[in-house]
């Protein structure tokens, strides 16, 4: 059996194995040991493989930019910045039909300038957001839809960890990543809210019940103090962040370090943060943080297994034959990716799949900016297509209303997730999107 063949067997193996329920880092790293050992015939470098992955993959400066960045956004949730958010956008938009709405993607996109972590946002804005609708009308199935399909913001508004992934993956600056993210990110946003003012002016009986949605227009404008003092920890955060990484203050790991500081200081400051409250933040940060690391770790595994089979450099060699166009590729990894996010989550497929393509795309000498955009919104459609749809299962998990069901959710976020497909496509068509504000940034230096 050749290395190519037994690359193809463990591709195969793999995705039956998740599918059936297995843990994606112990099935990658099952497979990476089991691979190196049936093409070495060598148990001895199979285990030499593990060891190398595990030591050497993540003892990298760069890598503390994940559990800081992971820790900011726990404590910009502890702060109560989410609730902040909501309450400036919704009362700038109280005098608009599907307002409510409309805040909860603005103050989605809002939050995932500050947070970066999509499932933070649908766990917050599931909390914030839905009763408030229910509370004004709006149906169950859209409300608990605009939650789900706005938390995808967070995994590419910047600071994103999808981003910041990607930039491990295809050593590229993480800078950049995060410069290219905002243009689809806004345009993400505003397509978001162009859906919801058709249904809502449209289709209203999809939206609200009867007169439902001219509830709100009568609220009082918020008091200048109050929007003063709900804004301005949020201005101040961001300008921390993402201000000092565009200026070349610091770096993207220090800029992690100084936003989880600030974070703390207006938990510390609001009085949101006991000692109590601290340790379960940091004990959460460290959960999610190793279950990124070993997901990294079990994909070095696995890439490099790859890389001795020889798949990628044989595969490149096939499609090269093939003489197929780059935006053929560009749709069969869409395809996959969308098709991968059914069963597995955004990091896993992130970690599996580029590696792959990076090969298979480098004859064409593709700007790797845009290509991580690309990925990153194909990812994130995953988060919200079932069976798995992550993001679907969070809003379910934190709902308190038990009579929204599982269903309402996915058909809820359909739309969005249509829209996204729509902005992914002319991501794809206009490279400009993301690459005019990085362009420009690269001109300047």
């Amino acid at each position: 059996m050749t290395g190519f063949e037994i690359g193809i067997i463990s591709i195969v193996a793999m995705l039956l194995l998740i599918y059936i329920g297995m843990h994606v880092p112990v099935v990658l790293a099952l497979i990476s040991f089991v691979g190196v050992w049936i093409i070495k015939g060598n148990i001895k470098i199979a285990i030499s493989l593990l060891w190398i992955s595990a030591a050497k993959t993540v003892a990298d400066f760069l890598f503390g930019v994940i559990p800081l960045f992971v820790l900011m956004g726990l404590l910009v949730s502890t702060a109560g910045m989410g609730r902040d958010t909501y309450d400036i956008a919704q009362n700038a938009l109280r005098r608009v039909r599907g307002g409510l709405g409309m805040a909860t993607v603005i103050a989605n996109a809002i939050f995932a300038a500050i947070t970066g972590v999509s499932i933070a946002s649908a766990t917050v804005f599931t909390r914030i957001s839905v009763p408030e609708m229910l509370r004004y009308g709006y149906k169950g199935r859209f409300a608990v839809g605009t939650v789900a399909g706005s938390s995808v913001l967070g995994m590419l508004i910047p600071p994103s960890i999808l981003l910041i992934i990607f930039a491990l993956i295809a050593e590229e600056s993480v800078g950049d990543l995060f410069i290219a993210g905002i243009g689809p990110g806004i345009l993400l946003t505003f397509c978001f809210c162009i859906l919801i003012a058709i249904m809502a002016y449209g289709f209203p009986s999809t939206v609200a019940q009867s007169g439902a949605l001219d509830q709100h227009m009568d609220q009082e404008k918020m008091p200048g103090r109050e929007l003063f003092a709900k804004t301005y920890p949020i201005v101040i955060l961001v300008l921390v962040v993402l201000g000092g990484i565009y200026a070349g203050l610091y770096t993207p790991t220090e800029a992690g370090a100084a936003g989880a500081f600030v974070a703390f200081l207006f938990a510390l400051a609001r009085k949101q943060i006991t000692p109590r409250k601290l340790w379960d933040v940091l004990v959460e940060t460290g959960h999610i943080t190793a279950t990124l690391l070993f997901l990294i770790i079990a994909a070095s595994m696995y890439s490099r297994m790859l890389g001795i089979s020889g798949l990628p450099t044989e595969l490149g060699r096939l499609i090269g034959d093939m003489n197929a166009s780059l935006a053929q590729l560009l749709i069969i990894y869409v395809i996959i990716l969308i098709v991968l996010g059914t069963i597995i989550d955004s990091v896993s497929i992130m970690l599996i799949a580029v590696p792959l393509f990076l090969v298979v795309l480098a004859p064409f000498n593709i700007d790797l900016v845009w290509f991580g955009v690309v990925t990153v919104i194909a990812v994130e459609i995953g988060l919200l297509t079932p069976p798995l749809g992550l993001a679907v299962y969070v809003i379910k998990s934190t709902l308190v209303q038990k009579d929204i069901s599982l269903a309402d959710i996915f058909i809820g976020a359909a739309p969005f997730a249509l829209v996204m497909l729509f902005v992914l496509i002319l991501v794809m068509i206009f490279p400009e999107i993301p690459l005019a504000l990085v362009d420009l940034k690269r001109s300047l230096n």
